[in-house]
């Protein structure tokens, strides 16, 4: 890489928001009241499938498994993002920026997978009542999960190895928050109609692909509901369908207007916000939207305090 050849070569300076200094201080609360309070979401969802026997089921399987990625993607990319927010010198270094890209990489395409792989089980719960523990066995969820992260893991390297070795000619000004991958092709120095090419075939494989099959499944689960005779019960279902495909839309909607689009269109001011939307807004509604607002977890997080408050008296 070009990069090696530069012995003055000290790391790549994260623009962000730097331009406006002043969005920059609103910025940096907001993104950490929104850090703090996913960290707190995420946790609590993952110490909870762990702890209550009553969760131990493919659901919560998958929804822990999500919570486990939307930390990891979250503390990759929000602490340097709120150090560069307050510090004057905005550097990176190239491992650090390389780190960075790959397990951003990794995490999404996981969190691609597993969002359909969760469709599916609420599919086969609601159209599959009585075999659903059979359908959706512990080896099967197992194998699932496993298989997710190997396929976000191998894909990962291919991204950013083709990406990371593209000649630079000494610029290592990167106008975005963070390293990723659409970002780093505008910054390099030769023709990346191959990695765009294989970019926009990538994006379509993990993003509209599973975008379909979520939508697929709940429209199956959709039409089930509308079955309930019950208006009431109805109204609950569709509520609880419609505010997991909002926040489905908004994560694979923001991924693909950044993915799915030509480096030479970006419009950087734009494209930082989209990120911030897939990067800690989603990670903050997951748990929301997903658990904290179901009885069975309200009744688990009950019984872990109970527990904990019984256990320091006695």
């Amino acid at each position: 890489m070009e990069r090696a050849n530069e012995s003055t070569f000290s790391g790549f300076i994260l623009l962000g928001f730097s331009s406006r200094p002043h969005l920059e201080t609103v910025l940096f609360v907001v993104i950490l009241i929104i850090y703090f309070l996913s960290f707190l979401g995420n946790s609590t969802i993952i110490l909870l499938s762990i702890l209550e026997s009553r969760l131990h089921t493919p659901m919560y399987f998958f929804l822990s498994n999500l919570s486990f990625i939307d930390l990891c993607l979250t503390t990759c990319t929000v602490p340097q993002t709120l150090v560069n927010f307050r510090a004057k010198d905005k550097t990176i270094t190239y491992g650090g920026c390389v780190a960075q890209l790959f397990i951003a990489l990794w995490l999404g395409v996981v969190e691609c997978i597993n969002l359909p792989i969760m469709a599916y089980d609420r599919y086969a719960a609601v159209y599959h009542p009585l075999h659903y523990m059979v359908i959706m066995n512990p080896q099967l969820c197992l194998q699932l999960v496993i298989t997710a992260w190997c396929i976000g893991f191998g894909n990962s390297m291919v991204q950013t190895a083709m990406t990371m070795t593209l000649p630079l000619c000494g610029k290592n000004r990167v106008d975005h928050f963070f390293c990723e991958v659409p970002v780093m092709l505008k910054l390099a120095c030769a023709n990346t109609s191959i990695n765009e090419a294989e970019l926009f075939a990538v994006g379509v494989f993990f993003l509209v692909v599973p975008l379909l099959l979520i939508l697929v499944s709940y429209g199956h689960i959709t039409h089930a509901v509308l079955k309930i005779k019950s208006a009431q019960g109805r109204q609950k279902a569709f509520g609880t369908c419609g505010s997991h495909l909002l926040v489905v839309i908004i994560f694979f909607g923001t991924l693909i207007s950044m993915y799915l689009q030509p480096p030479s269109s970006y419009s950087q001011d734009l494209n930082k916000s989209i990120a911030l939307f897939y990067t800690m807004v989603t990670p903050l509604l997951n748990p929301l939207i997903y658990t904290l607002r179901n009885k069975e977890v309200k009744g688990a997080l009950r019984r872990l305090v109970v527990r904990a408050i019984s256990s320091k008296q006695s």
